[in-house]
């Protein structure tokens, strides 16, 4: 790969839906963009199975579909992909420099990151085999509620997101348990207030889901395993999903110490922009936004990147 082929107008870290959309943008803006996709190639909707909520699909899409989807559309307008991930970043000075593992080192006049968040997990035994085969265990009510209409469900957690997720689960839900490891929440008093007084929602203190169980091999939930923190009792107890509350994560490791972030570790970015404290660097999704945490709201993101970085590079006579 010869100097040039190295230099892009517009790199972008990240393949999930703000990162494929910022692509398709820049692309077409003829800025010939470079995505490195990253370890986690198409985010998060890899790890999901059907998508109801994304426009255009009247009967819904699987996930890894929707990111082929998004990807192909970034080729077809000529985004150069790399199949690597960026492993220490340079914004000292201009062009800015992306190292890689695997593929030397990149440059770039403006770069736009969206290397997402992850949903932090549980580490149970059956865990990540009953979540990968669709099988009742998530982290997004919003994303996979309705497909657990008239099911007895547990969540875990005792914070804001965790209220908020079971009271969102009662809409399809029969009972919604909260399982948390103290005697006493931890969300504000306005969303513990409004989950406590939902009669759909029980809780169960001092315990922690240390399994979750299926019949057979079968790979659908039907039970997680419940041991009281105190007592070290374990118990079967049944359900029909299991939605861990417990926080995200967001992909800043590289970025720590040379951009903004906030108490969570979220990049920060100008009001009603995607620009980071550092001219010429943008911020897109997940990595960005710890409120909505949506594929359509990153995809939002990712094209107010991709016109944010076009206009900046225009203005200061990069690019093109």
């Amino acid at each position: 790969m010869s100097t040039h082929d190295r230099h892009t107008n517009v790199m972008i870290l990240g393949s999930g839906p703000a990162g494929w959309t910022a692509a398709i943008y820049a692309a077409r803006a003829n800025l010939a963009p470079m995505v490195l996709h990253g370890p986690a190639r198409g985010g998060q909707l890899m790890l999901t199975t059907e998508v109801e909520n994304y426009p255009g699909f009247e009967h819904g899409i699987m996930g890894p579909k929707l990111m082929e989807l998004f990807e192909a559309q970034a080729a077809r307008f000529g985004t150069r992909i790399v199949q690597a991930w960026a492993t220490e970043v340079d914004l000292t000075k201009r062009p800015f420099t992306v190292k890689t593992a695997t593929d030397g080192d990149f440059t770039c006049d403006s770069l736009v990151i969206a290397t997402g968040a992850e949903a932090m997990w549980l580490d149970l035994p059956n865990e990540v085999r009953i979540r990968d085969a669709g099988g009742g265990v998530s982290a997004c009510a919003t994303c996979d509620g309705a497909f657990f209409k008239n099911k007895e469900l547990v969540v875990v957690g005792g914070g804001d997101t965790a209220m908020e997720e079971a009271n969102f689960l009662t809409r399809y839900a029969t009972k919604v348990t909260v399982v948390h490891r103290r005697d006493k929440l931890r969300a504000s008093k306005i969303m513990a207030d409004r989950a406590t007084k939902n009669p759909k929602i029980s809780f169960v203190w001092d315990s922690a889901v240390v399994d979750v169980l299926d019949t057979n091999g079968n790979k659908k939930i039907r039970a997680v395993v419940l041991e009281n923190l105190k007592s070290k009792e374990r118990t079967e107890f049944a359900c029909g999903g299991l939605f861990i509350a417990i926080g995200h994560k967001p992909n800043t490791e590289l970025f720590v110490g040379k951009l903004d972030c906030d108490a969570k570790g979220y990049l920060v970015t100008d009001a009603k922009s995607t620009a980071t404290k550092i001219p010429g660097v943008f911020a897109c999704g997940d990595v960005q936004d710890s409120v909505y945490r949506q594929a359509v709201t990153a995809a939002g993101t990712g094209c107010m990147a991709a016109i944010d970085a076009e206009r900046w590079l225009e203005a200061n006579g990069a690019g093109h």
